[in-house]
């Protein structure tokens, strides 16, 4: 049943004749039109070839001369490969195709390097310049954290003006003249979470919070019970304990300059040690940065002394407490201080308040009905005679 290629032939060899024969009468009735069209139809045909193929060969020469000679000779490779396979009638085998891939290089690129990607561009990821700028974003726990990755970090992040600059930038207040202690320990004493009543007298702390820092200019300070002051201001030097009773003032005239930092602090009733009694006191607890950096603070060689105290046997509106700088207390940031409108609160918000200004802190904390109040003033002296911590308590009767 199978057809052979001869047999083929001589079944289409018929319709072969017929077509031609009838292909010449059409020329015969047009007059060889037919015949001259498809001529000029085949001559403008090989026309347009030549054209293109001369074309293509004088770009394939073009791309030789701009630097495109190794992938002009792949493409020579892949039509050769094409031409041999035709030619051959078969597909190259597998060692010819491996051979083929191997004759393509990698070559470079010859177009031009961009101006802005020049040798001196280059990231030094050891920059000191650039790790000082970065270290000013970042507070006490990410400086540490950037210090234990390695010995150059280390190096960098113990350099002092860096702790420095952080504990300042905290803190809010401009730089003192003169320090005992490195910065990076002022700034763990000033940031750990520790107060005065962590050292003594734990077991009388209830609650305490951060109120921040202020300055000291001169080493003249007010201690006061009211934000009212009197229109006659207790001299420097006179006494402590009259001036108390009298206006519930008085002044400080060895204060020792620098930064100070003020807490607000709730503890149990000092006068009885009874676990029944409800009594609590509130103190605004003030201490230079450096106190517990002191070696005789901590061995508890200081201690506080009472300068004065002031009983008021009738109902009290608020417990008031405030330490100002006095060459400052006409400034206008201390004066938004001293307007307790402004920031106390209504008489029925019972919820402790305080305001901090650049020379001087306050707190107020609204009563309920009550039969008096008691005010107690008192201050720590280093061995130069100092004053470095103040307190000023208030307790109901």
């Amino acid at each position: 049943m199978g057809l052979t290629l001869s047999s083929y032939y001589q079944w289409l060899n018929p319709f072969n004749s017929n077509l031609s024969r009838k292909r010449e009468r059409e020329e015969e009735e047009n007059g060889g039109r037919g015949a001259m069209l498809t001529y000029r139809r085949r001559k403008r045909t090989s026309k347009i070839g030549e054209i293109l193929t001369y074309y293509r060969r004088r770009k394939r020469v073009s791309n030789r001369e701009e630097g495109g000679c190794e992938r002009e000779k792949e493409k020579e490779i892949v039509h050769q490969s094409s031409n041999k396979r035709g030619r051959e009638g078969r597909r190259l085998s597998v060692q010819e195709e491996r051979h083929v891939k191997k004759e393509r290089t990698i070559v470079p690129c010859s177009s031009p390097q961009a101006t802005f990607i020049t040798p001196h561009s280059t990231f030094n990821c050891y920059d000191m310049d650039l790790w000082t700028e970065v270290a000013k974003h970042l507070d006490g726990r990410e400086l540490l954290m950037l210090s234990f990755t390695n010995r150059w970090f280390n190096r960098l992040i113990s350099q002092d003006y860096i702790w420095k600059y952080a504990c300042l930038r905290d803190m809010g207040v401009p730089a003192p003249c003169h320090t005992s202690f490195p910065w990076k320990e002022i700034y763990a004493s000033a940031f750990d979470g520790t107060h005065a009543y962590c050292f003594r007298q734990q077991d009388k702390h209830i609650d305490w919070m951060r109120i921040g820092s202020f300055y000291l200019d001169s080493p003249f300070v007010l201690l006061t019970e009211t934000l009212s002051l009197p229109s006659r201001l207790p001299r420097p030097g006179t006494d402590a304990k009259r001036s108390i009773e009298l206006t519930g003032t008085c002044s400080v005239t060895n204060a020792k300059t620098g930064i100070w930092i003020a807490d607000l602090q709730l503890v149990r009733c000092p006068v009885c040690n009874l676990n029944t009694c409800e009594g609590t006191m509130q103190v605004l607890d003030a201490r230079h940065m450096e106190l517990f950096l002191e070696e005789s603070y901590l061995t508890e060689t200081w201690q506080f002394e009472d300068i004065g105290s002031n009983r008021i046997p009738t109902p009290s509106e608020a417990a008031v407490g405030g330490i100002f700088d006095i060459s400052h207390l006409s400034s206008p940031r201390t004066a938004k201080i001293l307007n307790a409108k402004s920031w106390v609160g209504p008489p029925t918000d019972w919820q402790p308040k305080a305001k901090i200004s650049f020379h001087g802190v306050a707190v107020n904390t609204n009563l309920q009905p009550n039969d008096g109040i008691v005010v107690k003033y008192q201050v720590m002296k280093d061995n130069s005679g100092n004053v470095v911590s103040i307190r000023i308590s208030q307790q109901l009767i």
